[in-house]
C-alpha cells in the first residue's frame, strides 16, 4: 500500500479516461446485446455454483421456463448496469469515511470521477462480509453459465436439440467457471484484490460486463446455428485442452510455490532472490514466458469462438477484448513488479524476455 499522503500514478487516462470508460463500457455492452439476432461470502464459490445448479434444476423440474431468460437479457443488463452504478456510489460514499489505511493505492487520487471509477477503498466490508471478494467471481461467473444454459435450453426448444457447437461452448465455459470457483482463494493474490480499489470498474465488470458479454458466443449460436462436423469439433476440443493445460499448469505451479516452496513439485525450480525476501520463479512454466497463464487464457478464448465459424466477427469479440485486456494488465503487472522487486525483476525480464507468447510477444 502506498504511504499515507503519497499519490499513485493515475491510470486509464486519468479522470477524463475514467469518465469515458464509465460511458463506453456500458455502451459497448448494450451495442453487443443489440447486435442483429441478439435482441430477442458464504461457503466457497464452487459450492455457490453447485447450489445454483441444484436450485435451477429444481425450478426446471417444477416447470420454470428457463429458456425465456434469453428474451429478458436486455432488461436484465439494464438492471445490472443500474445496480453497478448505485452500488459504486454507495461504496464511494462509504470510502469517504474509511481510514487512510483502508484506501487503495490507485483510487485515492483526490479526483472524485477517477476515484469513483477505480474505487477508493481497497477491500470494503459490511461487518464480516467482504464485498470485493464476493463479487470478484461469483455473481458474474455464475450468471454467465446460467445465461449460457438458458440459451442451450432455448435452442433445444426451437430446434429439437442443442447443436454440437452450442454444447462445446457451454462445456468449455462451464469448465472455465468451475475451475475459477474451485480455486477461488487464488484470487486473493491477484491485482484486483491486492491493488485496485472496489469502484465502478470492478463492480460493473463483475455484475454486468462478464455475464452479458462473455456469453456472446452462445447468444450468437442461438440465432445463427453453425454446422460442426466431428473432426472439426475434435480439433477445437484439442485447442481448448491445450489452453486449459497451460492455464491450469501455470496457475497451480505459482500457487503451490507461494504456499510451500519446498513442495516436491516445485522444489527443484530455479528462482531469483529479491530484496523483499520473495523468490521469483525463472523455470518451469514461468521460465517460458512471464505470463503463461495469460497465454492459456487466450488459447481457450480462441477455442470458445471457433464453434461459431468465421462468418461473423461478433463471436470473436471476447478474444479481441481479452487480448487487449491482458496486454494492458500485463503492462500494469510489469510496472508494479519493477517497483516492488527492482533489479531482481530486471534480471527476470532479461532471462525470460517474452511476455505472453513465446518468440512473438
Amino acid at each position: 500500500m502506498a504511504p499515507q499522503g503519497s499519490r499513485a500514478p493515475l491510470e486509464f487516462g486519468g479522470p477524463l479516461g475514467a469518465a469515458a470508460l464509465m460511458l463506453l463500457l456500458p455502451a459497448t455492452m448494450f451495442h453487443l446485446l443489440l447486435s442483429p439476432g441478439l435482441t430477442l461470502c458464504w461457503g466457497s464459490g464452487f459450492q455457490a455454483l453447485v447450489l445454483t445448479a441444484l436450485l435451477v434444476g429444481l425450478g426446471v423440474s417444477a416447470g420454470l421456463p428457463l429458456g425465456m431468460l434469453t428474451e429478458m437479457l436486455l432488461p436484465l443488463a439494464w438492471v445490472a448496469t443500474l445496480t453497478a452504478f448505485i452500488f459504486s456510489l454507495l461504496l464511494y460514499l462509504k470510502a469517504l469515511m474509511a481510514p487512510a489505511s483502508a484506501l487503495a493505492p490507485g483510487g485515492n487520487s483526490g479526483n472524485p470521477v477517477y476515484d469513483f471509477f477505480l474505487g477508493r477503498e481497497l477491500n470494503p466490508r459490511f461487518g464480516s462480509f467482504d464485498c470485493k471478494y464476493f463479487c470478484e467471481l461469483r455473481p458474474g461467473l455464475i450468471g454467465w453459465v446460467l445465461i449460457n444454459l438458458a440459451l442451450l435450453v432455448q435452442e433445444a426448444e426451437l430446434r429439437g436439440s442443442p447443436s454440437l457447437a452450442m454444447w462445446l461452448v457451454n462445456g468449455f465455459q462451464l469448465l472455465y467457471v468451475g475451475d475459477a470457483l474451485w480455486h477461488e482463494e487464488a484470487v486473493l493474490t491477484t491485482m484486483d484484490i491486492t491493488h485496485d480499489g472496489f469502484g465502478f470498474m470492478l463492480a460493473f465488470g463483475d455484475l454486468a460486463w462478464v455475464p452479458f458479454t462473455y456469453s456472446l458466443q452462445a447468444q450468437f449460436l442461438l440465432y445463427h446455428p453453425q454446422p460442426l462436423e466431428l473432426p472439426t469439433a475434435s480439433v477445437i476440443c484439442l485447442v481448448n485442452a491445450v489452453g486449459y493445460y497451460i492455464f491450469r499448469g501455470a496457475n497451480s505451479q505459482k500457487n503451490t510455490f507461494r504456499k510451500n516452496p519446498s513442495d516436491p513439485s516445485v522444489a527443484g525450480l530455479e528462482t531469483i532472490s529479491t530484496a523483499t525476501g520473495r523468490q521469483l520463479l525463472v523455470s518451469g512454466w514461468w521460465g517460458m514466458v512471464r505470463h503463461p497463464n495469460y497465454l492459456g487464457d487466450l488459447i481457450m478464448a480462441l477455442a470458445w469462438s471457433l464453434p461459431c465459424g468465421v462468418s461473423h466477427l461478433l463471436p470473436y469479440f471476447y478474444l479481441l477484448y481479452f487480448t487487449a485486456l491482458l496486454v494492458h494488465r500485463e503492462a500494469r503487472d510489469e510496472q508494479q513488479c519493477l517497483q516492488k522487486y527492482g533489479l531482481a525483476w530486471r534480471e527476470y525480464c532479461r532471462r525470460v524476455p517474452y511476455r505472453i507468447v513465446p518468440y512473438i510477444y
